[in-house]
């Protein structure tokens, strides 16, 4: 106990769980006033202070910030807004003739002290969106963003601090010990954007207090590409997915798994695609970003000398300059199975060509990885993608697309086992930050009474009635 109290953010963990009640208790209306305020701040009051502050941590292409951060974020909180009324009702739910005499319901009610920590690579959608959800469920939040975007963290905390009073919603800056100091507290549930080997460390950290977690993680998400599909059309949205925001994506297309009867034929699209978008120079492209840090630059690099150490082909791309962290958008085939691109989760603009000669050999391929965050499929065969969907695991997936599913409100977002625990996103969000709490309500005589103490011959036959008909 004297660890936690001596917590540098002890003080500010207990002002919110002495505030929660207050917080869980507020209306609709009341925590749709707190989402018009944050949404006010995103859309009009820092909308251009935004774009700068990324722009400045990840060289984020203006239109690219608007498109995958200020767009996301407003949409998933008009989403909310519209629906929260019907989320948060009581729900009744049926009552066997066993229980005849009592209601059944559903109360979501929310979970109290939340913490979010939350990823450099689009670090306002992926903090924010989050906070939608908290604040839906009518939680209180501690928000952690990466120090390695460290514009962007101090402009969301200057929106943060503009629009909540800390006993509500606070976000404190700071490196790893900062999330260490705050995961020693006994928060009421954790929702965490990362990567499978920090959310090891956060779940461990949430088992000491049972706090329930929701683990948005990573991982190698292959992109099926059969003997039938549009080359034209599968290269053009692939290349757009996988070197938007220079790769820095958790449910970019990690590599393409391509039947080797089209693989000539579909990376001369990829490279078609590539300078169609970003011409025949990207370094010098407003269209295309730069990589976070001096460190994962020199990751990134680090796979590409291994790749051809081990006499893969480089299609296209391979040239960097450390001085801007520019790493060109590159297509690399023929690697050996041992090549670190093929092994570790790429996050960068390097997309690794595996061939197959049939659709056995590529479900093969996939099962023999970790189960991915994302699984894309492109085919005209609806034999293939049924087959490829049964025996394959992700947490979503699209069939002649790839990235878009995260954009759908609609949908739950989130991975499975070493990609994530978990969903979010619009209701699933709700869910995730609410505790589905189970009421029955009893209104006269209960039929389970006929079988209190003292066990008799006819409370026997009458309990194996129950069972058989009931």
């Amino acid at each position: 106990m004297a660890e936690i109290t001596n917590n540098p953010y002890y003080n500010l963990f207990q002002k919110q769980r002495s505030h929660q009640f207050d917080v869980a208790n507020t209306s609709c209306n009341q925590r749709i006033s707190k989402l018009n305020a944050l949404q006010r701040a995103i859309e009009i009051t820092f909308r251009e202070e935004i774009k700068e502050a990324l722009h400045k941590d990840l060289g984020k292409p203006y239109f690219e910030s608007e498109m995958t951060e200020i767009y996301q974020i407003v949409g998933d909180i008009k989403y909310v807004k519209s629906n929260l009324h019907k989320w948060m009702r009581t729900k009744k739910v049926p009552t066997p003739l066993s229980m005849l005499g009592a209601s059944s319901y559903i109360k979501y009610e929310a979970k109290g002290v939340c913490l979010i920590i939350s990823p450099w690579n689009f670090p306002f959608n992926l903090t924010f969106g989050p906070l939608v959800s908290a604040i839906a469920a009518g939680n209180t939040v501690i928000i952690k963003p990466s120090e390695m975007t460290p514009h962007s963290s101090a402009l969301m905390k200057t929106i943060i601090e503009d629009i909540f009073d800390d006993d509500e919603v606070a976000l404190v800056e700071g490196e790893v010990q900062t999330s260490t100091n705050l995961l020693q507290l006994p928060f009421n549930h954790i929702f965490f954007t990362g990567s499978p080997s920090v959310g090891k460390i956060v779940m461990k950290a949430a088992a000491n207090h049972l706090a329930s977690v929701t683990l948005e993680l990573g991982g190698k998400s292959p992109t099926i590409v059969d003997n039938t599909a549009n080359l034209k059309t599968a290269a053009k949205k692939i290349i757009w997915g996988k070197f938007m925001n220079c790769g820095q994506i958790c449910v970019s297309p990690d590599y393409a798994l391509v039947d080797e009867t089209v693989k000539d034929a579909f990376i001369k699209q990829c490279k078609i695609w590539l300078e169609e978008y970003y011409g025949e120079n990207p370094e010098t492209s407003d269209s295309y970003g730069r990589i976070v840090t001096s460190k994962h630059f020199n990751r990134l690099n680090a796979h590409l000398d291994d790749a051809k150490s081990k006499s893969s082909t480089l299609n296209s791309g391979g040239n960097s300059n450390e001085d801007n962290k520019y790493i060109a958008p590159t297509i690399v085939s023929d690697l050996s199975d041992n090549a670190s691109l093929l092994e570790d989760e790429i996050f960068g603009p390097i997309l690794p060509i595996v061939t197959y000669k049939n659709i056995d050999e590529a479900i093969e391929y996939i099962n023999a990885k970790e189960r991915p965050l994302a699984l894309y499929i492109y085919s005209k065969s609806n034999k293939n993608t049924k087959r490829l969907l049964n025996n394959t695991k992700a947490g979503g997936t699209c069939i002649n697309n790839n990235i878009i599913h995260y954009a759908n409100h609609n949908l739950p977002f989130g991975g499975i086992n070493n990609s994530g625990i978990g969903k979010s996103h619009g209701y699933y969000g709700f869910k995730a930050f609410s505790n589905e709490r189970a009421l029955v309500k009893q209104h006269t005589f209960g039929i389970t009474e006929l079988l209190f103490p003292p066990y008799t011959s006819y409370k026997e036959w009458l309990a194996k009635f129950t069972i058989k008909w009931f």
